[in-house]
């Protein structure tokens, strides 16, 4: 495929001095750019740490639920 497409001067300048630097050819040098630029990242896997998995709570703690009844419950905006 080629596609064809016109470069600010400043930008074309920059390709032209970095492929010039990395010694390959412009072409390459924007394959490359393009290559990383589209390249998806996989996600990161998160994962809860064996100290979370395995934590057990404290046994005389009171369970949060028992505290649901003090809970207030949420104001309801008026809109009119």
């Amino acid at each position: 495929m080629q596609i064809t497409i016109d470069l600010p001067q400043d930008l074309e300048q920059d390709l032209l001095r970095q492929a010039a630097q990395s010694n390959v050819p412009l072409q390459t040098l924007i394959i490359q750019a393009l290559r990383q630029r589209t390249q998806t990242v996989p996600a990161p896997v998160v994962q809860w740490s064996d100290a979370v998995l395995s934590y057990q709570g404290i046994p005389d703690f009171p369970a949060f639920e028992s505290y649901r009844d003090e809970l207030l419950s949420p104001q309801e905006i008026e809109l009119f």
